[in-house]
């Protein structure tokens, strides 16, 4: 069986461990890889290869640097269709939205390519006679990125491109569960021929992550997972000195008003809800209806829910795929019973599903918990899987007011005719991402990944102006030039 390796100061290298984690195909339960899972000793050795690497490549410049992100665009888009098979067969998703996922994976790409024009700095003449004051950008050192197994192409391109284009060096440890799709991708960074150190893999688990956030060369660390582990991650990097900014979990909210174009409405909610089995961060999982949009949406999203074709993502057809692992499948299934016990009904059950020709896989089919209560644990909880709650309110204040209780602030959206009442909303919705008639609010790569509350932990977020912002460190100048001191030539 293949092992997965590291990728070390230009050199694919084994982990100096014994232990392994098996990477299992979550449709058909096939073991396709394992893991070794690196120690600390690895992510030192990962972590000194790049703080080698940062004097040179720090004095690369800029347009040169990204000569290499343009050629890394290239083959990214030649390789398009077998990155997606890969990230299918070990993460779940459907071949389309592993594609889609790597557009948008290849969009941050681009825009760090404009490095040269977004880390210019600021130059003030005269602030006092004969005095200027001059504002650079800096690279920060030797970054790090802990990655999720949900988005395993798309989330550690959040930052590995503006990395690189600010004049960074990397390590990236991406999750044991999904580790294949960087494998791939680092193979296809082999071929750019970036000096040796500047971009380092290495696989693992607990250890390595901790290795990550203890190392005293690595100055910046990147995460997307959980609240309770972003959490920790900040706190930890933060206790070691280290710039921080770590994505949580979610609860997106969608509010339907009565006005709402509705078979817009059930469609882009049922995607949103449903799409990559729910495993995103901007998964739709609570839809409030007001007035009379109730009746009207719950027909129609339940409708939705129960025809969506449940499969192996590779398979042409397949709208929904499965969730990452038995593990998954049964934490989800125990809230989807949470929900009737507290009280709401179950008009579309995804429980118990399997699916011909795959009886191992990790299959949940789409499911509908109905008037959930809205001070319920349910209505607070982040599912992670294909589960929409869906409960009823009288107004767009109390839907708001609600909304602005919850201890998530990643996205949330509505669905209405009214500009009036969307600008409302927009203005007062306690949110990072905001939708209008948008089921999944996600920012283009030159715009900020921007969650609130307990979904993000830090001040600078993932993609665009951020990004440039996070990677580096400004240095403020001020200088004088005295006449006397100028020779005459």
């Amino acid at each position: 069986m293949k092992t997965i390796r590291n990728y070390i100061d230009g050199t694919w290298v084994a982990a100096t461990t014994n232990e392994t984690v098996d990477v299992v195909n979550p449709a058909t339960g096939e073991v396709l890889v394992c893991t070794l899972l690196s120690t600390t000793a690895d992510v030192d050795a990962a972590a000194r290869a790049a703080a080698a690497a940062l004097p040179a490549w720090r004095q690369t410049p800029a347009q040169d640097r990204i000569q290499y992100l343009f050629k890394l665009k290239s083959l990214m888009e030649s390789n398009l269709d077998e990155i997606g098979r890969t990230i299918t067969m070990e993460c779940g998703k459907t071949l389309e939205e592993a594609k889609g996922e790597m557009r948008r994976a290849i969009e941050n790409v681009e825009v760090a390519c404009g490095i040269p024009m977004m880390m210019k700095g600021e130059i003030a003449e005269d602030i006092a006679p004969g005095v200027d004051e001059i504002l650079l950008r800096q690279p920060v050192g030797v970054c790090a990125t802990i990655a999720p197994f949900n988005f395993p192409g798309m989330i550690p391109f959040w930052y590995l491109p503006y990395v690189l284009a600010c004049g960074n060096t990397y390590v990236l440890k991406p999750s044991e569960k999904t580790p294949m799709t960087m494998q791939l991708i680092f193979t296809l960074i082999e071929q750019l021929d970036l000096p040796n150190g500047v971009i380092n893999l290495v696989n693992g688990a607990k250890e390595a992550a901790d290795g990550i956030l203890d190392h005293p060369q690595i100055r910046a660390i990147t995460f997307v997972g959980a609240t309770e582990t972003a959490r920790y991650i900040y706190r930890r990097a933060a206790e070691n000195g280290k710039r921080v900014q770590a994505q949580g979990g979610a609860k997106n909210p969608i509010i339907i008003l009565p006005d709402a174009d509705m078979d817009m409405a059930v469609k882009i909610t049922a995607d949103s809800a449903f799409g990559c089995a729910g495993q995103r961060c901007l998964a739709t999982s609570l839809a409030i209806t007001i007035g009379g949009a109730r009746t009207s949406f719950v027909e129609g999203i339940c409708e939705a829910a129960s025809n969506r074709r449940v499969g192996y993502g590779l398979e042409e057809g397949v709208q929904m795929g499965a969730v990452i692992n038995p593990a998954s499948k049964e934490r989800i299934e125990r809230l989807i019973s949470l929900g009737a016990t507290e009280g709401a009904s179950l008009p579309v059950d995804g429980r118990r599903s399997v699916i011909q020709g795959y009886e191992n896989g990790s299959f949940v089919r789409p499911t509908i918990l109905l008037d959930i209560p809205l001070g319920g644990e349910i209505a607070r909880t982040e599912i992670f899987g294909p589960v929409l709650g869906v409960a009823h309110v009288d107004s767009l204040d109390e839907a708001i007011a609600m909304i602005n209780l919850g201890a998530y602030g990643n996205q949330a959206s509505l669905f209405t005719s009214s500009g009036s009442a969307a600008r409302k909303f927009r203005y007062e919705v306690q949110a990072g991402n905001i939708g209008i008639n948008i089921g999944v609010a996600a920012p283009m790569a030159y715009f900020p990944f921007s969650g609130w509350k307990d979904s993000f932990f830090g001040d600078l977020h993932g993609q665009g102006s951020d990004a440039v912002d996070f990677f580096t460190q400004k240095k403020v100048v001020v200088e004088r030039w005295p006449k006397a001191w100028t020779r005459t030539f």
